[in-house]
């Protein structure tokens, strides 16, 4: 498996300082928070060339690019655009995007959701030139689109997207071997929970089915502190 871990864990940190963690650690990859105001701090083009393969996680903090509400899709694929040109200078492989959410789960209202969010992801793919925009599976929380095995591949017959997978949100469906049995993952999403919700902590401190780990390729350790990425790369080591 080649493993990376999440800006998220070292946010505060300058870009530069958290390449050379990455690669005094052997991390052979890393994924961009791509939150305001984490993205856009000092030395961001030292992704460019930097030895590591550079994913990006796209904004999600009030996004929403299947909002019923035109004007926030509208805003929403606006500022996924950003991200994926800043992607493109870098040379960013992969852009991983939420498909959105609903604030009420009738079954109209996600019918329609569902349709815009195909819409913004199709426009987000014809607009990436060089970079794999990738959409994730959501936990189990009916607001979230894009949490059933059905959603997804819809997404990706319709859309020529990527799939990326977290199996902690896939924790939370119950649904992980299927997961990752899609095609074209893009990469995943390593974390754990205690199977009902979606918590990011350690590998091995939680519910998951650590034997799953054989089946990534390509894995971000996706927690909010350096030392649990570490502790849970102990993890993957053991298990894979």
């Amino acid at each position: 498996m080649k493993v990376g871990f999440t800006t998220l864990c070292m946010f505060m940190d300058d870009n530069r300082k958290i390449i050379q963690t990455a690669h005094d650690h052997n991390f052979e990859m890393i994924e961009i928070l791509g939150e305001s105001p984490f993205f856009l701090k000092e030395h961001t083009m030292a992704y460019k060339d930097c030895g590591l393969e550079v994913c990006i996680h796209a904004p999600t903090v009030d996004i929403n690019i299947a909002s019923l509400n035109e004007g926030i899709k509208a805003e929403s694929v606006k500022q996924m655009r950003e991200c994926i040109d800043y992607a493109e200078s870098i040379n960013a492989r992969a852009i991983t995007v939420h498909a959105g959410k609903i604030g009420r789960n009738d079954p109209p209202l996600r019918k329609q959701a569902l349709e815009f969010a195909c819409e913004s992801i199709s426009q987000l793919v014809d607009y990436a030139e060089n970079v794999i925009i990738s959409v994730e599976n959501m936990p189990v929380r009916p607001v979230f689109l894009g949490n059933t095995i059905e959603e997804l591949e819809m997404f990706k017959s319709e859309c020529g997207c990527g799939i990326t997978i977290d199996v902690g949100h896939g924790n939370t469906t119950q649904n992980n071997e299927e997961l990752l049995e899609l095609k074209d993952i893009t990469y995943c999403h390593l974390n754990d929970n205690n199977g009902i919700k979606d918590q990011h902590i350690p590998l091995g401190d939680g519910t998951l089915d650590l034997k799953l780990l054989k089946k990534v390729k390509r894995g971000i350790i996706e927690l909010n502190d350096f030392n649990n990425v570490l502790k849970s790369k102990k993890v993957i080591e053991r298990n894979i």
